[in-house]
Order: structure tokens, then sequence, then C-alpha cells
């Protein structure tokens, strides 16, 4: 999918150019690694020093990512933006957007950091989406009633891997949940009997050029990420719905970069979009060592304006997150992990494993996805020693 947008197309930048990430976890460190590989200089910015993006940068500013002014002064060589996390100000992108290019733009880091305006975005442009209310405050809890019961309540900003997430029978739990998460402005979603989660990762160029990574199909425990495979073992239509759907979605808003969308499959083939991450995904690791271009390359690729890479899969995959939990019994066991065949290792360089934290993950390539799957999961219980949720 295409469009003609030359009033904003803007000379590639090259290599050796200096690029700027907001935010500092693994998502920037895999971004640092790719764009270093291609030749460019990265800065970081990141609200903590000991980030795993510092071990991978040029040069590490340690800033509040709050502050538009603070962060506009330690960008001064970079020549272009990009995000590693959402929750990061908006208000400071569009400040770096006045002197030099952030990808994807201020505007649809507004649209989408927040439920609220992502669920109203995706109405207005006729994305299927779970049947939804939105609560501002105590008088405004009836407002829940038509989605009905059992609910989800969520907060409408910083929620992820489950953070500020409930579930709720009924109206007395919906307004205790509302209390405990802040009594502020949150999005109550109808509980859906969903059969699968999938999402699509992509890249959209400032020429309107498209291009999608296969559909995964992701599977959570204890709403954290847990195990992902591709190809996913659906029916052509609903991979084709899928990519038809995000592709909508980047067009829609215009974005410029990489970004995914999350969908819930239901049991009758129909998907309901989710989410949208506007970066990089977790879900999207397993591209570094299946496809011929990486998620993150295609970061590089699309924030400095040069030709998007080729998204195509080259070998059947799987990836296993790595939670704090692995290390429960010391150090894991890397080298029983990794003399399991087709098997890669990525530790993120976190200091301090807690459970839920993300430490690192596996990947597996193989002939099928089901072999891709048996082998990183078999890496995971050998290198944990079967801790719990391996």
């Amino acid at each position: 999918m295409t469009s003609a947008l030359p009033a904003r197309r803007r000379p590639p930048l090259l290599p050796g150019a200096c690029l700027g990430v907001l935010g500092g976890g693994q998502l920037g460190m895999m971004f640092a690694t790719a764009a270093r590989r291609m030749g460019y200089r990265v800065e970081v910015f990141s609200d903590v020093a000991d980030c795993p993006a510092a071990r991978h940068c040029d040069r590490l500013h340690v800033v509040s990512l709050d502050d538009p002014q603070a962060v506009v002064r330690a960008a001064a060589d970079v020549d272009a933006v990009t995000f590693e996390f959402e929750n990061v100000s908006a208000a400071a992108a569009l400040a770096l957007a006045a002197r030099t290019r952030v990808r994807p733009s201020p505007s649809v880091l507004h649209t989408v950091q927040e439920r609220r305006r992502e669920k109203a975005f995706l109405v207005a442009h006729g994305f299927p989406v779970v049947p939804h209310a939105v609560v501002t405050d105590a008088a405004t809890l009836a407002a829940a009633d038509r989605v009905g019961f059992p609910a989800v309540i969520k907060t409408t900003a910083f929620g992820y891997d489950g953070k500020g997430q409930r579930r709720v029978a009924d109206r007395a739990g919906l307004e205790a949940a509302w209390r405990d998460l802040g009594a502020g402005p949150v999005v109550v979603e109808a509980w859906v009997e969903f059969v699968a989660e999938l999402s699509v990762v992509a890249a959209r160029g400032d020429d309107g050029a498209f291009a999608r990574f296969p559909a995964v199909h992701n599977r959570h425990r204890d709403h954290i990420l847990d195990l992902t495979t591709s190809p996913a073992a659906f029916p052509e239509a609903v991979g084709a719905e899928a990519a038809r759907i995000t592709a909508g979605v980047f067009t829609a808003l215009d974005l410029v970069g990489v970004a995914c969308v999350e969908f819930f499959l239901l049991g009758d083939g129909r998907l309901l979009v989710n989410e949208i991450a506007p970066r990089p995904h977790n879900s999207g690791h397993l591209t570094i060592e299946a496809c011929a271009c990486s998620q993150f390359e295609q970061q590089v690729r699309a924030l400095c304006g040069l030709p998007l890479g080729a998204p195509r899969q080259l070998a059947p995959a799987a990836m296993a997150n790595l939670l704090g939990e692995c290390w429960g019994d010391g150090e894991p066991d890397w080298p029983a992990a990794l003399a399991v065949p087709g098997v890669s290792l990525t530790l993120y360089g976190k200091a301090a494993p807690r459970p839920g934290r993300k430490m690192g993950h596996l990947t597996a390539v193989a002939a099928t996805a089901t072999a891709a799957e048996e082998a990183v999961l078999a890496a995971r219980a050998r290198a944990c020693r079967a801790a719990p949720g391996t």
C-alpha cells in the first residue's frame, strides 16, 4: 500500500548520521545495535543510567523524558529521533520535531499512548474493536453497564504487561477496581472469549511504502507475553485480514516508522484490534534471526528515509521470554539452553532479576513452527531448571 507524500520527504540520512532514541530499555538496546551495525552513531535518552541501551550506544543522556526543554537541549547533535516505548512525553517529541525529524510523529504518539484517544481513533476509522465505554469519574461509572459483565477495566495511560488492568465481575467489582486504580479516567472493555491473540509488526516509509512481517501467534502468561510462533497456524484468510487492517491503521495514522497492531481472534474468525504499539514489539524479536530484515533494521531504515528492507521470513521461528523467575535458583544454565539446535540467546543486561521482569529472550529457528516452538521451550526449561512458568 503506497501513498504520495512529496511534501514530507527529506533527503535520506546516511550512515555516519546520529540517531536518537527516547528510552533506554531492551527495545532501545536492539535499535542501537542495528543502527550501529549499519554505520550510524546512536545517542540514548533515558531517565536512568543503568539501562540496557547504555552499553550499546555512543552516548547516554540521563534526562527526564517528561521535560521537553531538557530533552531538546540534550539532543542538540542528533539528526533524527525515534522512541522505544510510548510512555514518553508527546510534548517532548513535539519540541524535538520542531528542529529535527521524529518518527513516528508526535501526533501518532499522542493518539496511541492514551487508550481513550486510541479507541476513538479506531472507532472513527471503522476498525473493529472490543465493545467498550469510557469512565471519567464516579458519575460516569454507569456508562459501563452497556458493556456488560464480566468486563476489563484499564487505566488510560501507562499500562503494559497487564499493569493498570483488572477483570471485574459486576458493578460493585468495577467500582472497587476503579478506586484501586486511582479513581481516574479508565476504559471499560467487554470480556471477549477470544481463541487466540496475534499481532502484525510492520513498517511504513515517508514515501508511503508499506512492509509487514507475517502475522504471529502470541501466548501470554499472567498478562505478559510468554511465547510467539511464526508463521501462525491460522487460516490464510485470518492473516490476510490482519495484514489489511494493519495497513489501514498505518495509513489512517499517517504513521512513518515501525509499529505493531495486536489482535484478538474470535471463534467465528473475526478479528478485533486490541492495541497499537507505535514502536517495535516483543512479538517481533524473532525477526532478528528469522527474517531477511529485522524489525529494528526496519526502524532504522524508516527513521532515516531509506528504502524499507524485505520482511520476508527465511525460516519458521519461535521466541520465548525469559523473566526474572528464571534466575530463582541462580544464574540460568545457558550452555544447556544453547545446546538445543537452532536456539539463540539475547540478554538485556538488567542487573536485578525480579518476578515478571523481562530479562531476555530465546529464539529458535527450525523446519516448522511446531519444531521451533518445541526447541525454544526445551531450551528455556533447560536454562531455567524448570522454574515456574517455563
